[in-house]
C-alpha cells in the first residue's frame, strides 16, 4: 500500500514537472539555434571586414584605389543582402519558436484537463464506493437494531407472562 503511494506520487510530481521539463528543453534548444545562427554570422561578417582590410592594404596606387572602391560598392550591397538574409533567417527561427511554445502551452493545457477529469473521475468513484460502505453499514446497524429490539421485545413478553404467571400464583394464595 505504502508502495504504492509512494509510486503514485512519484508519478504526479513527474507529470507536475513534466511540462516545465519540456518548456526549459524548448528554450534551451532556441537559444542554442539562435547563439549559432549568430555566430556563424558573426564570423561572415569579420571575415568580410577582414577580406577588405586586406585589400585596402594593398592599395599602392590610383587604379588600385578605384578597383578597391568598385569593391566597395559590391561588397556593401553583398553585405546588404547577407544582413536580410540573416534577420529572414533569425525571424523564422523565431516564429518557429512561437509555434513550438504555443503547441507546448496547448499540449500541457489539454493534459492539465486530463489529469483534472481523471482526478474528479477518481474522487467520484471514492465518493460512490463510500457512500455505498455507509449505506451498506447503515443497513447492517439497522439490522442489527432491529433484530436488538425483536429479541428485547420477546424476552419482554416472555418475562411478563412468567412474571404475570407468578402473579396470579402468588395473588391466589393470599386469597387462601
Amino acid at each position: 500500500m505504502q508502495d504504492k503511494m509512494f509510486d503514485n506520487f512519484n508519478e504526479q510530481t513527474r507529470q507536475f514537472f513534466e511540462p516545465m521539463r519540456k518548456l526549459n528543453s524548448l528554450m534551451l534548444d532556441n537559444m542554442q539555434k539562435m547563439s549559432q545562427y549568430q555566430m556563424e554570422s558573426m564570423k561572415r561578417y569579420s571575415q568580410m571586414g577582414t577580406e577588405r582590410m586586406r585589400e585596402a592594404t594593398a592599395i599602392n596606387d590610383a587604379e588600385g584605389l578605384r578597383d578597391f572602391s568598385t569593391r566597395q560598392a559590391e561588397m556593401l550591397n553583398e553585405l546588404s543582402a547577407q544582413m536580410l538574409e540573416d534577420a529572414r533567417a533569425m525571424s523564422e527561427m523565431s516564429l518557429e519558436f512561437k509555434s513550438e511554445l504555443e503547441s507546448l502551452f496547448a499540449e500541457s493545457g489539454q493534459q492539465l484537463a486530463d489529469q483534472a477529469t481523471q482526478a474528479r473521475d477518481q474522487a467520484t468513484e471514492a465518493v460512490e464506493k463510500a457512500t455505498q460502505q455507509v449505506t451498506e453499514a447503515a443497513e447492517k446497524a439497522t439490522q442489527q437494531a432491529s433484530q436488538a429490539a425483536s429479541q428485547a421485545s420477546s424476552q419482554t413478553s416472555s418475562a411478563s407472562k412468567s412474571t404475570g404467571g407468578t402473579a396470579k400464583a402468588t395473588s391466589s394464595r393470599k386469597r387462601t
